[in-house]
């Protein structure tokens, strides 16, 4: 279902509709924010050398650092009196990165999340079950004010207690399921665990999000619930869920609502655009948010973006699946490798369940790491114990080759049992970072 006739606009009518709130916003934070201005002052720019969309490479970069350096509110463009809300991700030097709200933009995001939501396969009427986390953090509240917009029936549950969630999900009957694909496995995981069938629920579509998951998990979720799986982007500084939103009829790459943000692909050691196609780092410019506006920001996910007509009709552009991002890349002996490759392969082993942990550690001056995977009940349960080690060897020679054949490095493998691999609420933690620790031990 098509929301909004920008979803299927021509190209040249797009650009032109960007090019005009392009050459506002600049106008806007010159005027309205000192940091912009004194940017813009610092390059001997002018918000009218703003011509095309080509220009828009001349506009300064943002940084999440600039964020956490005007703390809480310096990078506002409004009074205090103009906003109706704040929100704020957690902040891992200290300071979360907050961002401000009028009620202009609370309308405009749920627009958005609701054309994402409809792109996903919701409709009016029907009743959506969101499990995202519900408070500071944009998800939950995003889903919910746009899942009404669209019309649906809201549950507003939040993460946690799965014993509730899954009497929820058996009593509603929703249609849609919003969460991380993380919690929404383990979710149906309990299910199976209880010896029920998350496949008997009522769900038919699912929308998935804030944290990087593959075509593999993917397969795992539809095959688990027998639903569509779709791909969610969004992120706080931008504005929160529905930046970009997969439609079901096709999974392939993501419609970014690019009325409302301008994407570019920069390499991110060059800082150089990057032609169409080619994979780099995410950069968005917001172009008609009035509290907390922003310029060429550095998100530090990697994707490509693609032009064209999506079987579906609409032809916004497409962002690639995340493959990662800038600051979870582990470069191993040269080789750069993102979580979510290796999950990919992984996911592959059928001995091997959904759940994964890459632990970097010290040994001595070197950096070693280390792949923690677990296996499956049923491998678990119909293993020989008398040769229980023979095949936990075999299998860990088989990760270790698998990760050398398709990652192109060599690691350690550490091979857990079944539900040996902490779950998580919210997004999964995929790596954990134990070299500080080493150094003072």
């Amino acid at each position: 279902m098509i929301l909004h006739e920008i979803e299927t606009a021509g190209r040249s009518q797009m650009e032109r509709l960007q090019l005009e709130r392009l050459q506002y916003v600049a106008s806007y934070v010159y005027e309205r924010v000192p940091f912009y201005r004194k940017q813009f002052d610092e390059r001997g720019l002018s918000p009218g050398d703003i011509k095309s969309l080509a220009d828009l490479k001349l506009l300064p970069l943002t940084y999440k650092k600039d964020l956490r350096n005007h703390y809480p509110f310096g990078l506002f463009a409004v009074k205090r009196e103009e906003m109706v809300r704040v929100h704020a991700s957690s902040g891992t030097s200290g300071k979360p990165t907050v961002v401000g709200y009028t009620q202009r933009d609370i309308d405009m995001w749920g627009d958005i999340v609701a054309r994402s939501i409809a792109m996903a396969g919701g409709k009016p009427g029907e009743v959506l079950h969101n499990a995202y986390g519900y408070g500071l953090f944009t998800g939950g509240l995003g889903l919910h004010y746009g899942s009404e917009k669209l019309g649906m029936i809201t549950v507003p549950v939040s993460g946690g207690n799965m014993s509730r969630q899954i009497t929820l999900l058996e009593d509603f009957q929703p249609t849609v399921i919003c969460g991380t694909p993380s919690y929404v496995l383990n979710l149906a995981e309990t299910m199976e665990a209880d010896g029920k069938d998350p496949a008997s629920l009522s769900l038919r579509y699912g929308i998935f999000g804030a944290e990087p998951w593959s075509d593999a998990m993917r397969k795992t979720l539809e095959g688990k619930l027998r639903i569509k799986a779709c791909d969610i982007y969004g992120l706080s500084e931008i504005i929160g869920p529905g930046v970009a939103m997969e439609c079901h009829e096709v999974q392939d790459g993501l419609h970014i609502a690019e009325d409302h943000f301008l994407v570019e692909v920069i390499d991110p050691d060059t800082l150089e655009p990057l032609p169409e196609g080619e994979t780099g780092e995410l950069v968005f410019t917001s172009l008609t948010k009035e509290a907390f506006p922003i310029i060429r920001y550095r998100t530090g996910d990697i994707a490509s973006i693609q032009h064209g007509t999506c079987r579906c009709g609409r032809t916004t552009v497409k962002m690639s699946r995340v493959k990662g991002r800038v600051d979870d890349m582990l470069i191993i002996r040269g080789v750069n490798v993102f979580p979510s490759e290796m999950e990919h392969h992984l996911l592959q082993v059928e001995e091997l369940a959904p759940h994964y942990q890459v632990h970097l550690k010290k040994h001595g001056a070197l950096d070693v790491v280390e792949l923690q995977v677990e296996v499956t009940d049923e491998y678990f349960m119909g293993m020989d114990k008398d040769l229980h080690h023979e095949n936990m060897e075999r299998l860990k020679s088989k990760v270790k080759s698998l990760m050398k054949d398709r990652c192109y490095v060599s690691m350690e493998v550490n091979i857990r049992g079944p539900k040996e691999i902490p779950r998580s609420e919210g997004k999964a933690i995929r790596i954990v970072d134990l070299r500080e620790e080493a150094m003072f031990q």
